[in-house]
């Protein structure tokens, strides 16, 4: 698999882009995914792509890490083919799933999620574009 983006969680989007926009990245797409209460401004710089995310309610995902973390690296995206395969595989290989059925993601794609105890730490969420 290879990297779809790597999300950041940020307590607000402009203020948050502007480094990244300096470096040489583009708004490639702006929304919210209401089921995730998160608000989402995707940055291209044409070889890779920042999500940043801001919660739009306080008991979302992102509310509560950045109340546990503060502001930062909160997931890395792996792009798959076949999201539901890919899941299954994990499953069979022992890995500590989040979801292990596909949801709607950002940009109408399917996600989900296996837990950081898994991977060294890091939330990794499986995205089928």
């Amino acid at each position: 698999m290879e990297i779809h983006h790597i999300g950041i969680a940020v307590h607000d989007l402009e203020e948050s882009a502007q480094p990244y926009l300096k470096l040489g990245y583009t708004l490639e797409a702006q929304g919210r995914v209401e089921s995730q209460k998160v608000e989402v401004w995707m940055l291209n710089s044409g070889h890779s792509r920042l999500e940043l995310l801001r919660a739009t309610h306080p008991e979302s995902a992102i509310a509560r890490f950045i109340e546990k973390r503060g502001p930062g690296l909160h997931h890395m995206a792996l792009a798959t083919s076949d999201i539901r395969a890919e899941l299954k595989r994990l499953e069979d290989q022992g890995a500590l799933l989040i979801d292990t059925s596909p949801r709607p993601g950002f940009g109408g794609h399917l996600v989900a999620f296996v837990h950081p105890k898994w991977s060294g730490g890091v939330l990794l969420e499986l995205v089928e574009p």
